[in-house]
């Protein structure tokens, strides 16, 4: 597993989980209300609130939460947020993608821009990256839920076009137009999955390890914990033995 799930699961790894739950369940909101206000506040008439609302859903947040951030898209006043999308290079030149909904683009930009500096990275143009990425539906479960071969079977026949399972979980792909029904089948039959969500998958990925894959999560780390950025991808890969020396 690499890139996006990698860091994520390392992340987990590190601990100080209230705290980062509180900040992804504020980012999660955000996301609800910006996608409700964009669009229409109904989920089923509004693709991107729907996939907002699985992906609240998949990290256990609140029905409470998720119907005030609704809410929230239809209040007078407050802040106009827009989507941007970041492109840069890391250690090792890891290509990274970052997703923002800023009300201040300079702010942000400026932001993202100095988090690279100071991570052994530089900020490049639309463009620099995404190519080697593609955009696809991603749900993920938990590896005790499945055995691969029932998981593999189960997400083809919702739709599917692949799924990718080892000891830390499975990994569900789909076109990102297919992300509801495929996440809504999985879920009659394997239960909330732990993440629902459209996200660049890399075509490649890139070995990484030492003091290079160190700074690099450092990096990404350091963006994934900026208010203003959403989400976080990177091409890179690395074994398990630099994996559980870093999440010591």
């Amino acid at each position: 597993m690499a890139g996006h799930s990698k860091f994520k699961n390392i992340q987990h790894r590190k601990g100080a989980q209230d705290k980062k739950r509180a900040k992804l369940f504020s980012k999660l909101a955000k996301e609800v209300t910006v996608a409700a206000k964009m669009g229409m506040p109904d989920p089923e008439h509004n693709p991107r609130l729907r996939t907002a609302i699985t992906a609240a859903r998949a990290q256990s947040m609140p029905k409470e939460n998720i119907e005030r951030a609704i809410k929230k898209s239809t209040e007078q006043g407050g802040e106009n947020y827009e989507d941007m999308r970041y492109e840069g290079f890391g250690p090792g030149g890891i290509g990274v993608i970052v997703e923002a909904l800023t009300d201040n683009r300079n702010r942000t930009a400026s932001e993202v821009r100095s988090i690279f500096a100071k991570n052994g990275g530089n900020l490049g143009e639309t463009g620099a990256v995404s190519f080697m990425f593609e955009q696809v539906g991603s749900v993920e479960f938990a590896a005790d839920v499945a055995e691969g071969d029932a998981m593999f079977e189960a997400a083809l026949e919702a739709g599917a076009d692949d799924c990718q399972s080892d000891d830390d979980g499975h990994v569900v792909t789909c076109a990102p137009d297919s992300l509801h029904e495929v996440s809504t089948a999985l879920e009659a039959t394997f239960g909330l999955p732990t993440s629902s969500q459209i996200i660049w998958k890399p075509l490649n990925s890139i070995e990484i390890e030492g003091h290079q894959a160190e700074t690099l999560l450092k990096l990404l780390d350091s963006l994934d914990d900026s208010d203003d950025v959403q989400q976080v991808y990177a091409n890179f890969d690395m074994s398990d033995s630099v994996l559980e020396q870093l999440s010591a």
